[in-house]
């Protein structure tokens, strides 16, 4: 007999009276189901296991007919849980199923973890995804800074309500945080219903649902970072050998580089090749994340070597702790110590692209390779396999001159 057949056997003793075991009944029961009325049974496996099990059935329409369906759910073990305690969860499920609710999806929904517990699972289960510490720093500062009402909600529960507890206050004040802070929340809550933790739509979806009922952004002009003109920041780099600090040798890396803050702070001494005068910065800390080659001029090898010779961390730049790279506020700091706050570090980038196109015949696009900017339609990056390192050698080098000649 299958087990199906055997349920159905079991389930026509649905309507005898409840409470038909007893404690000495359950201890001597052999392998079998053994019922106690009102969908409540013992099961008895070939081992002696023996563990409660609620059964019910649901009216359902399937090929046109109305045919019962039957659910099993398991209770506990006995005897760690005893019978008068299975005859008191089985009484709440047949509420519950007298209600039309349905006592597993109830039990998953009350078992779900946390929203502060889900944000934490999914930030692990992220983790090869992010190019760096930072980005995952920012998802969790937003989620815990904006969502803290939620840390405690079960996950199965947070309604658009909850979401727009999160939201609504900073939706018109800090629109881009807000923006930003509505795809997390959209993607905690798939990840949870994908986990099983939820079901039905996503109340932070924006089409169809947020955008009915909070007012749509107005796109943000950015405007540029502000950057030194080109011709001031040979005057600025010489005098930065003024200070000792490591941020002013990575301010001065940076700008020899052209490179992004992020790159530069993350620097490692086991991706520069000193004898090839070479930084091969991974795809994992690139904005593109694509491998990028850096070649170091005879001013930027002037710069590290030193700091190889007495190197305390695994990072070219270390911060105060052990073996953490320097602060990422560390550079804007500095530009702020020495009066320079209206320009940004970032805008470096723009003083270099502004110099090679404005001061040198060096072509537009070798200037954007060495900015690691992508270059061309996708056509001409298909048949487009070089980087060109010999001819931006030369870039780099000519910059260096200017920056310390000029």
């Amino acid at each position: 007999m299958s087990k199906h057949q055997v349920w159905d056997k079991v389930w026509d003793r649905m309507a005898r009276p409840l409470h038909r075991l007893s404690d000495a009944a359950c201890r001597a029961s052999k392998k079998g189901l053994h019922c106690d009325g009102g969908g409540l049974y013992l099961n008895v496996k070939e081992s002696g296991a023996r563990s409660w099990v609620f059964v019910w059935k649901k009216n359902q329409v399937r090929d046109g007919e109305i045919k019962p369906k039957r659910y099993e759910m398991g209770i506990g073990a006995y005897p760690a849980i005893r019978l008068s305690k299975a005859r008191e969860l089985a009484s709440a499920c047949r509420e519950a199923v007298a209600e039309g609710r349905n006592p597993i999806a109830e039990r998953k929904r009350d078992s779900s973890p946390t929203f502060g517990e889900c944000v934490k699972l999914f930030l692990d289960s992220m983790e090869g995804q992010w190019r760096n510490d930072k980005h995952r720093a920012q998802w969790r500062m937003t989620l815990e800074t904006y969502c803290a009402t939620l840390a405690d909600e079960r996950v199965s529960v947070i309604t658009t309500e909850h979401v727009l507890t999160c939201l609504s206050p900073i939706w018109k004040t800090k629109a881009e945080t807000a923006a930003r802070l509505r795809g997390r929340l959209e993607r905690v809550l798939d990840y949870a219903r994908v986990r099983g933790w939820r079901s039905g739509e996503n109340p932070a979806r924006w089409r169809g649902h947020l955008k009915s009922i909070l007012p749509t952004r107005q796109p943000l002009d950015r405007g540029h970072h502000a950057a030194m003109p080109y011709q001031r920041v040979p005057a600025f780099v010489a005098s930065l050998p003024d200070r000792q600090a490591v941020a002013s040798r990575a301010l001065e890396f940076l700008i020899l580089t052209a490179s992004r803050s992020a790159e530069v702070l993350g620097a490692r001494w086991d991706e520069i090749d000193l004898n090839e005068c070479l930084w091969t910065v991974p795809a994992t800390r690139m904005k593109a994340g694509k491998v990028h080659r850096v070649p170091l001029s005879a001013k930027s090898m002037e710069l590290l070597l030193p700091l190889g010779e007495g190197r305390i961390s695994d990072f070219v730049f270390p911060g105060q702790k052990t073996n953490r790279p320097l602060s990422n506020m560390a550079l804007a700091m500095l530009m702020r110590r020495m009066g320079m706050e209206k320009y940004t570090v970032h805008g470096f980038r723009s003083s270099f692209r502004d110099w090679a196109g404005d001061a040198t015949q060096f072509p537009r696009e070798l200037a954007e390779q060495a900015l690691a900017h992508r270059v061309g339609d996708e056509t001409e990056r298909a048949y487009r396999r070089s980087d060109a390192l010999d001819r931006r050698r030369q870039l780099m080098e000519a910059w260096s001159e200017f920056l310390f000649t000029s």
